[in-house]
């Protein structure tokens, strides 16, 4: 029994022990290979956070020069980049523009560009005002090379030309050949000492891996609160804490995908419910017509014009619905980039004056400075501003005005749109942000009840908050206030 028991025992740290190295030489193999390319690409993003700096800078001074005529600075300017910058600037006219960047600028000739093909894609990207970079062989330099075409901009901001900045990646390579060499001796001496470890300690691994395999079971059947519970200074701990961190990732995956689900659902129903009328208006102004109901030409007229009203209300109302969706998904992230609202305030004003002097209301804009920026969409807060600005002139009356107001104060900017129109009683105020909540006014008779929600949704997109006054028969005030970024921040 004893000599069974001693076997057993046997057995276990064997396998263990097997295991256990096994393990630790993928575990070895596995971090160098990501050591590797953590290293290749991070020298890479550090050459691709360069040549790009200098492809922005070299562009913006060659547009100077263009702009100035000063042909003799610009040569002087590639030939200085050339030797300083350990990279080669080559610049090239192009042939289709309206008025193409002076031959004199040009520091190669196309045929030469044209002798490799991804010479001719970064080209072919530049001249139709794309920016384009490529890893290769630069059968040129002899050696692995990283590219950058860019656009040069000459008058009317017109692509004149074409510049190049090319990189050679041949100390890359080599550092990463010694990468290699290190982290394949590191990995032999981590083998050996683990190799010890594990005669050692054997037995201690078989509780943490057995935890490890009961968490990793529960996982692959959808229970993602589990946790392994593990804490140890050691391989299997870092096993450990990257399965709860996975735990932690698949629970919030599973969250998204849950309420991307409910989006879906929601957007079907909400379309099912709407266009439940305006289709059965069409489709019986249709049968109408199709069995000769109705004959006379101006009804006729009429029926048509009526099926082309609800067409087109059907068709803004899936719009609507379609951007209120992506809006209200948590995974949905808009493209931000410094924007002037005193330029999308100027712009909606112009696309409300014919309907504002048509009823003879009068627009006031108000502000102290000509630059107010913040970080965000310029279409998305374009189309926030008008849903607002186009209700304050639906629910005002004729000889009333709108002020429009841009303040600044303590990094925020305060964006204020207030008319003299209907006002919104205290029972409706809280319930205007929700979705398909129409008031009973006369004015918004033909409203969607979206507008409102998809403004407030473009609002928090953009961190900022929206906060609204209104008394009835006084007017109502849509205040926005979102964080101002200023030059130094950019």
């Amino acid at each position: 029994m004893k000599n069974d028991a001693k076997k057993k025992h046997t057995g276990i740290f064997l396998r263990v022990f097997g295991y256990y190295v096994a393990v630790v030489l993928l575990f070895a193999l596995a971090l160098g290979f990501i050591f590797i390319s953590l290293f290749n690409n991070s020298n890479k993003e550090h050459k691709r956070a360069q040549i790009e700096k200098m492809a922005e800078t070299a562009s913006k001074r060659m547009r100077q020069y263009i702009l100035d005529s000063d042909y003799a600075e610009a040569m002087s300017y590639i030939e200085i980049f050339n030797e300083q910058e350990g990279a080669d600037i080559w610049t090239i006219s192009n042939p289709d523009a309206e008025n193409p960047m002076n031959s004199m600028l040009e520091s190669v000739n196309i045929r030469d560009v044209q002798l490799q093909p991804e010479f001719t894609n970064l080209l072919k990207a530049a001249y139709s005002g794309e920016d384009r970079l490529e890893f290769f062989y630069s059968n040129i330099h002899g050696s692995t090379a990283m590219a950058i075409g860019v656009p040069i901009r000459g008058q009317s901001n017109e692509v004149c030309g074409a510049l190049i900045i090319i990189m050679s990646m041949e100390e890359l390579d080599e550092n990463i050949a010694t990468g290699i060499k290190l982290i394949v001796i590191s990995s032999i001496i981590a083998l050996m000492l683990a190799t010890i470890i594990a005669m050692l300690f054997a037995r201690q691994l078989v509780k943490p891996i057995m935890r490890i395999k009961k968490v990793t079971t529960a996982l692959s059947e959808g229970d993602y609160s589990t946790k392994t519970e593990i804490i140890r200074a050691d391989e299997i701990g870092e096993v450990a804490e990257s399965i709860d961190k996975l735990a932690e990732k698949l629970c919030e995956n599973d969250e998204e995908r849950k309420n991307m689900e409910q989006t879906r659902l929601d957007f079907f129903a909400n379309v099912s419910h709407e266009m439940r009328t305006p289709i059965a208006v069409v489709r019986a102004y249709t049968e109408s017509l199709v069995d000769g109901v109705v004959t006379d030409e101006e009804k006729v007229s009429q029926y048509y014009a009526r099926i082309l009203a609800e067409c087109k209300s059907m068709e803004r109302l899936v719009g609507d619905l379609l951007t209120l969706s992506k809006m209200q998904n948590p995974a949905f992230k808009i493209e931000k980039e410094p924007v002037n609202l005193v330029h999308i305030f100027d712009e909606i004003v112009r696309s409300a004056l014919a309907l504002s002097n048509e009823k003879g209301i009068q627009i006031v804009m108000h502000r102290e400075s000509s630059v107010y920026m913040i970080m965000g969409d310029y279409d998305r807060l374009r189309q926030m501003f008008i849903v607002i600005l186009d209700n304050a002139i639906k629910f005002s009356e004729s000889g009333s005005s709108i002020y429009l107001t841009l303040t600044s104060e303590k990094r925020k900017i305060v964006c204020s749109i207030r008319d003299e129109g209907a006002g919104i009683s205290d029972e409706e105020l809280p319930n205007i942000f929700d979705k398909f909540y129409k008031s009973k006014l006369r004015q918004n008779a033909k409203g969607t009840g979206l507008g409102l929600p998809i403004a407030k949704y473009i609002c928090l997109k953009h961190d900022g908050s929206i906060e609204v006054k209104s008394k009835v028969g006084e007017g109502t005030e849509f205040i926005f206030t979102f964080d101002e970024v200023f030059e130094e921040d950019l």
